[in-house]
């Protein structure tokens, strides 16, 4: 008999694990870690290391349970478009390991949880935010624009821009021109990232019926269009030094990479070898990103 309830114990605790580890992983966990940082990252800029440690605790539980049902909610819309790629179709939903109004219940009510915390203990104003980048991101993004037109990544990129918003209005309490370059970091930073990606894997997105910009203007198109979005990363750098929110340090950092990136985006109008590029150009997106908020939030202590 004890060995019964032992295994019956052991099934139940295994089934709990499986269940949990789904419902993290509906969360998009490395994207919801990247928006996260983002969110911190403006916190620390606008606060100047003068931290509120309890203001940035509610700040990053209002933000992560915000976007965890943006995400949770895109894996609920999106489930049969993520039986036809490779790289999603081993998804919860796509599996059948969680029904579907679970799912939907699950990312509305981290929704509301997210939301409240940032519109009644933290600010209003973070309130606003987060709704208008949940917002874009289910409705504007997922629900329209993803499945009609190549803007879906451009304009979609306004919900990527909202967590060092967030945590920047956190502290100030306004919408300055801080709060306004770190949007257009953000922005201008999303649409090269993500084509990079979206230029190595544009036959699965064919297969899957998703109009972005490679597929449907093809991969020559795409590469020039990523250009303009890589140059203008470089007067917003400046202009955070300019109007004095970070130091002579992240001034050198983000013109130094900035120019990295560009001139390895220039070289893709003529690169033999697309897959190779295609996959630097990542690689390097991603790392320009990491460093200029490293030293974003290192710098503020002399600006």
């Amino acid at each position: 008999m004890k060995d019964r309830r032992g295994q019956a114990s052991c099934r139940i605790t295994r089934e709990a694990f499986f269940v949990l580890k789904d419902l993290i992983a509906l969360t998009k966990p490395r994207l919801l870690r990247l928006n996260v940082f983002a969110a911190i990252a403006g916190f620390l800029v606008a606060s100047k290391w003068d931290v509120d440690f309890l203001l940035l605790l509610w700040t990053v539980v209002g933000s992560t349970l915000t976007i965890a049902s943006a995400t949770v909610i895109n894996n609920y819309w999106d489930r049969e478009l993520d039986l036809k790629m490779e790289r999603t179709k081993d998804r919860t939903l796509p599996m059948g390991r969680m029904k579907p109004g679970t799912v939907l219940a699950y990312g509305i009510a981290l929704g509301v949880a997210g939301l409240a915390i940032l519109f009644l203990v933290v600010d209003p104003i973070t309130g606003l935010l987060g709704l208008l980048g949940w917002f874009v991101y289910i409705v504007i993004y997922t629900m329209w624009l993803k499945r009609t037109s190549t803007w879906s990544t451009s304009v979609g990129g306004i919900s990527g821009a909202m967590p060092p918003v967030i945590g920047y209005c956190a502290v100030t309490q306004e919408v300055d021109a801080g709060a306004w370059i770190l949007f257009a970091i953000l922005f201008l930073w999303q649409p090269a990232h993500f084509w990079s990606l979206a230029i190595r894997r544009v036959e699965e997105y064919r297969e899957a019926g998703f109009p972005l910009l490679p597929v449907v203007k093809g991969i020559k198109r795409t590469k020039l269009q990523m250009i303009p979005y890589v140059v203008l990363l470089l007067p917003a750098g400046i202009l955070f030094y300019t109007f004095g929110y970070v130091g002579i340090y992240f001034l050198i950092i983000s013109v130094v990479f900035g120019l990295v990136w560009f001139v390895h985006t220039l070289k893709g109008t003529k690169a033999h070898d697309t897959e190779k590029w295609a996959k630097t150009n990542f690689l390097i997106s991603v790392n320009y990103l990491m460093v200029i908020f490293i030293v974003m939030i290192l710098d503020t202590v002399g600006s």
